[in-house]
């Protein structure tokens, strides 16, 4: 027999030679179809991890809109609030009030629009996740019969994990109380008129006590008490302006001014006539000095004063109504058996013995006589007043005009003073309630656990009876089919560090076709406000603090030291104590994972779930043949291309724009 393949002389025959050949080619054939079966054969768990990864993409897309309405409605929350915050801070200052109005105006629309955002948001986000399952299947699916070719057929898809959505979107029904900020805003006006009107009067009482003691021509408190006293400079101060004037100058002029007077005025005369009048001149200058020096003027550190400016009488009738009436200071004697009294005893009527002194209530009381000489009585003391007050070259004219600007300065500036407490107690009341609203728009964020949030399962299957390729080893092997084989895998999202500076909330704004802002004035920058919170919505948010101070530092005519100056303090103060975090904007990306890690999550034990799994995949279905076979009903992923997720009004416009879902896009359909 073996001579067959071997000759003794020659060596190996021919037949040997062909069939080592032959042995040679079917070993490498045999290999080949060997390396073909196991490549085919690992290629399932190639396209289960597409189709899982397929699947979360669709996860991933969710949590990028759901990230950007968040957005909207924080920044938007949070514009509304530092609009209204700065109206508050404009209705505390008198003369802002207009504007303290049209800010809180604008701020009030901007928390409307957020709520209805807020509110619209939250619905469709919850249609949105309605639909994810039948989106997660649907790009799932696609991918696997994408990846059907060169005669393997595979079926399968993703499953997302939780089935259903256990988001809670509670947190973006936070509302702010607009009707009491509303009404405390009406209030802070209202005492910011009253502090406005007191303040107009207190400054229109002190112009009227300056001009009356320095600056009236030709005549004033000043002048004539440099014309008629000789009083010099250090006591007799003028001043150029009622900046650095009060009413205690013209006190202090004249008690200075009836202390010369009184020591200059000498009882004499060539007639009784003069006799009389100098008497009563000196009477009343000594009267005038006591209640000069009784006088008092106290500004407090509340911004009250204390006035008490004497009022001098101008004529009989008030003369009669002072101690100058009631005073025994007048020289009587004897005349006829008479009590008569006199100017001074130097009256030519004064010949009898003295007999003490009395008073004009005495004599008009008929008490004493009335001497015919000099004829002195209470018209003549009243005639001193009258004569100086009555006319303009008088001092006490003008100082009669000091006192009653004191008067009307004094309820003027307690007034003011009240209506300033009542607007600092206004504006505590609107730190308080600035300080609750941020922390209700801004504390909690909504939770998201979508379907998908632990992650998406792929199971994929692949069906017996493919033939191996026999075009080279058909004369050598007999025909092969590759044996059915399935595979499991699973995807998450992840935190994509490349897109840390990413630019999907500067995009979206530059998107929006806002147009032009229809505000003016203060609230002019509402809109650019929004714009800069909403692309900050990111690691910026530390900056909320800086750009709210700056949209408040913009208001003109809030002086420092003022209540509305104190409010805005307080208010950035309290922007920059929110304690707003970072929001991480990565977007998220699907990486492969362990599948038990998935199952985990949802209480599956790996081994039976994957194997239930793949028995339930129909051989050939729609990708809703094969959701119903995993146990996900495909609710609002057909019938509709798109879903109008929520409607934004943009700050300080008209304009209202759609935000609506593409949800063919989304599910990778072509």
């Amino acid at each position: 027999m073996l001579s067959v393949f071997r000759d003794d002389e020659d060596g190996f025959t021919t037949v040997a030679v062909a069939v080592s050949l032959l042995l040679c080619l079917t070993l490498v054939f045999t290999a080949a179809s060997a390396g073909w079966v196991a490549a085919r054969s690992s290629e399932v768990q190639r396209v289960a991890d597409a189709a899982a990864l397929s699947g979360q993409n669709a996860v991933a897309a969710y949590s990028t809109i759901a990230q950007v309405l968040d957005a909207c409605v924080l920044s938007l929350g949070l514009t509304g609030m530092i609009t209204y915050g700065a109206g508050l801070v404009a209705s505390c200052v008198p003369g802002l009030t207009g504007v303290g109005l049209e800010l809180c105006s604008a701020g009030g629309r901007v928390l409307d629009a957020r709520s209805r955002l807020a509110q619209a948001a939250g619905e469709g986000l919850s249609r949105l996740e309605a639909a994810l399952p039948a989106l997660v299947v649907a790009n799932s699916a696609s991918c696997v019969a994408a990846n059907s070719e060169e005669g393997l057929a595979y079926v399968g898809c993703a499953i997302p994990f939780p089935v259903r959505s256990s988001s809670d979107f509670s947190a973006l029904e936070a509302e702010v109380d607009q009707e009491g900020l509303d009404e405390l805003s009406e209030r802070m006006r209202e005492a910011s008129a009253e502090v406005q009107e007191a303040r107009e009067r207190a400054d229109d009482a002190l112009e009227r006590g300056w001009r009356a003691d320095c600056g009236s021509a030709p005549y004033c408190l000043w002048e004539r008490a440099d014309s008629l006293a000789g009083l010099p400079a250090a006591s007799n101060p003028r001043y150029a302006s009622p900046d650095g004037w009060s009413f205690g100058a013209p006190l202090l002029r004249a008690r200075s001014y009836y202390a010369a007077r009184l020591e200059a005025e000498r009882v004499t005369g060539r007639t009784d006539e003069e006799l009389t009048d100098a008497a009563c001149r000196r009477a009343f200058y000594e009267y005038a000095l006591g209640r000069v020096r009784a006088g008092s003027w106290v500004e407090r550190d509340d911004g009250t004063v204390s006035s008490d400016l004497p009022s001098l009488p101008r004529n009989a009738d008030e003369t009669r109504a002072t101690e100058l009436y009631t005073r025994r200071a007048w020289p009587c004697t004897t005349e006829g058996g008479t009590r008569t009294l006199h100017c001074s005893l130097d009256c030519s009527g004064a010949t009898g013995a003295a007999a003490g002194v009395a008073s004009l209530s005495e004599l008009d009381a008929g008490l004493v006589a009335r001497c015919d000489a000099c004829g002195m009585d209470a018209s003549d003391l009243g005639r001193v007043a009258s004569a100086s007050t009555s006319i303009e070259n008088g001092f006490e004219h003008h100082w009669r005009l000091i006192v009653e600007a004191s008067e009307d300065y004094e309820a003027a500036r307690n007034d003011l003073a009240e209506a300033e407490g009542r607007t600092r107690e206004l504006a505590e009341e609107g730190e308080d309630a600035f300080e609750e609203a941020t922390d209700r728009l801004s504390g909690a964020r909504p939770t998201l656990c979508p379907p998908g949030a632990w992650g998406c399962v792929a199971v994929v299957a692949r069906a017996d009876g493919t033939t191996v390729p026999t075009e080279l080893t058909r004369a050598f092997l007999s025909s092969a089919e590759l044996p059915a084989g399935a595979a499991a895998s699973a995807a998450v999202l992840a935190p994509d560090d490349s897109t840390a500076e990413n630019n999907v909330l500067s995009s979206f704004l530059d998107g929006l076709s806002a147009g032009d802002s229809v505000l003016g004035g203060a609230a002019e920058g509402v809109l650019g406000l929004w714009g800069e919170l909403l692309v900050g919505y990111g690691g910026a948010y530390g900056r909320v603090a800086e750009l709210g101070g700056a949209f408040l530092d913009r208001l003109d005519g809030v002086l420092g030291g003022s209540v509305g100056a104190w409010l805005r303090e307080r208010l950035k103060g309290a922007l920059a104590d929110a304690g707003l975090e970072p929001v991480d904007m990565r977007l998220r990306k699907p990486v492969l994972t362990n599948t038990q890690d998935v199952l985990d999550q949802s209480g599956l034990e790996q081994a039976a779930s994957v194997r239930e799994l793949v028995a339930r995949l129909p051989e050939s279905a729609s990708a809703a043949d094969f959701a119903r076979s995993l146990g996900v009903e495909l609710v609002g992923g057909e019938g509709s291309a798109t879903v109008t997720v929520a409607e934004l009004t943009i700050p300080g416009t008209d304009v209202t724009i759609p935000l609506t879902v593409d949800l063919s896009s989304l599910a990778g359909a072509a």
